[in-house]
C-alpha cells in the first residue's frame, strides 16, 4: 500500500474532527452538552432558510440546478459582481480544492501564514504541491512581508485568512493593496473570508474591493458562519472571469445540492437573523473579555466569532477537563498553540456556563 500513496500522503495529519455530541455524552455519562468548538452559529440555523428548505423537499428526486443560476444571481445582486465571475462549492473547502486542482500542478509551491486553517496545507500536499508556512508575527498578525520573501519563481498560490482562524487578526485594507501590488503577476492570492461578516474595524480589508485591479486574486465566502449553514456545505467564491472559466472545468456538475441552494437564497434575506447573530456574537464578545480579565486570564482579541484563550494548564488539559464538565472547547495543539483553547461565542447561558466551567477546572473560582 505504501507504493501507492503519492509522496507526501503519508506523513498528512488527518484534519481532526470532534465527535458528535450524543457520543461524547455516552461515552462520559453526561447530558446537556454545549459546544463552542467549531465556530458555529449558535442560534441555529436562518429561520427563512429552513422555511425554504421544507419548501423544496418534495423535488429531492430531481438533480440540483448545476449553475445554480438563481444562488448566483442573489449573490450577484447582493454584491454588485457579474454572475460570471462567482463559483459555488460545496462548502468553501471544495473551493480550495478547486483552486488547487485547477492551477497548482504537482511539485508546485504555495505559501500560507501559519497558523491558519489547516486545511490548506492538507490540500496542497494532497496534490503533490510543497507548501510553506510563514510564522505569525507578534500579536498574531500575518506577516504579508514574510509571505512575499517566500515567494519563489515555483510559487503559484498564497492563502490568506482574513479574520484569520485560530487567531481572529485582521488585515487592513491598506497593508492588503500593498501586498498585492507587491507580489509577482503571475501569483493567486486565495483569499479566505469566511468570517469577514463578523468584522467590526472599518479599517479590515474586504476581497471584493481589490477584485477589478488584480486578476488573480480569489475571494472565498461561505454561509456556514453568519448564516447557520454548516450541516448543509454551501459556499462561494469571487474572481475574474477567467479564473472562474478555467475552475468551472474542474467542478462536479452538481456539487451545490438543491436544499443548500435554497436555503443559501433565503438567508441572504434574512435580514432579522443576521442582525441578531451580530448582537448575539458582539455582546457575548463583551461578556468573555470582561469576564476573563476578572479571572486574570489573557485572551486575543478578535475580528471573527471566536477568539484565543491562553491557559495555564495547557489547551490540551482545559479540553479534557472541561470535556467531562460537559463543555467542548478546541484545544490549539494541531495549530502550534500547545498554551492555548480556542472558543467561540455562544449564547449568554452557554457563555456564563463557558467561564465558571473554566475558572472551576483552572482553579480560579
Amino acid at each position: 500500500m505504501k507504493k501507492l500513496i503519492r509522496q507526501g500522503i503519508k506523513d498528512l495529519i488527518p484534519y481532526p474532527p470532534g465527535k458528535p455530541i450524543e457520543e461524547l455524552e455516552r461515552d462520559l455519562g453526561i447530558k446537556g452538552s454545549i459546544k463552542l468548538a467549531s465556530n458555529e452559529n449558535p442560534l441555529g440555523p436562518s429561520p427563512l432558510a429552513v422555511s425554504a428548505i421544507k419548501q423544496k423537499l418534495h423535488t429531492l428526486n430531481r438533480y440540483p440546478d448545476g449553475s445554480g443560476y438563481y444562488l448566483k444571481k442573489k449573490i450577484a445582486e447582493t454584491y454588485g459582481v457579474p454572475v460570471d465571475q462567482i463559483i459555488l462549492g460545496n462548502g468553501s473547502d471544495e473551493l480550495i480544492e478547486l483552486l488547487i486542482r485547477t492551477f497548482l500542478s504537482e511539485g508546485e509551491h504555495a505559501v500560507q501564514p501559519f497558523p491558519s486553517f489547516l486545511v490548506y496545507k492538507t490540500v496542497v500536499t494532497g496534490a503533490g504541491g510543497r507548501m510553506d508556512s510563514v510564522p505569525l508575527l507578534s500579536g498574531f498578525r500575518i506577516d504579508l512581508e514574510g509571505i512575499s520573501q517566500a515567494i519563489t519563481p515555483e510559487t503559484k498560490i498564497v492563502f490568506i485568512n482574513n479574520p484569520n482562524n485560530p487567531t481572529g487578526s485582521a488585515i487592513s485594507k491598506d497593508e492588503m493593496v500593498d501586498f498585492l501590488n507587491g507580489i509577482p503577476d503571475q501569483v493567486i492570492v486565495a483569499l479566505d473570508e469566511a468570517y469577514i461578516e463578523f468584522v467590526t474595524d472599518d479599517s479590515v480589508s474586504k476581497g471584493l474591493e481589490l477584485l477589478e485591479g488584480h486578476p488573480l486574486l480569489f475571494v472565498l465566502r461561505t454561509f456556514s458562519k453568519l448564516y447557520g449553514l454548516a450541516g448543509l456545505r454551501i459556499g462561494y467564491g469571487f474572481g475574474s472571469r477567467e479564473m472562474i472559466g478555467y475552475m468551472n472545468r474542474v467542478r462536479p456538475p452538481f456539487n451545490a445540492n438543491s436544499l443548500a441552494q435554497a436555503a443559501a437564497i433565503a438567508a441572504m434575506d434574512d435580514t432579522k437573523f443576521v442582525s441578531r447573530t451580530l448582537n448575539v456574537v458582539r455582546e457575548g464578545l463583551k461578556y468573555l473579555y470582561q469576564s476573563l480579565e476578572e479571572l486574570g486570564l489573557e485572551y486575543v482579541q478578535t475580528q471573527a466569532n471566536f477568539f484565543l484563550i491562553r491557559v495555564p494548564i495547557g489547551g490540551k488539559k482545559t479540553y479534557e477537563l472541561m470535556l467531562k464538565e460537559g463543555v467542548i472547547v478546541r484545544a490549539m495543539d494541531s495549530f502550534g498553540l500547545p498554551d492555548y483553547i480556542r472558543v467561540n461565542v455562544g449564547l449568554s447561558g452557554e457563555n456564563e456556563r463557558f467561564i465558571k466551567t473554566l475558572g472551576k477546572v483552572l482553579g480560579l473560582n
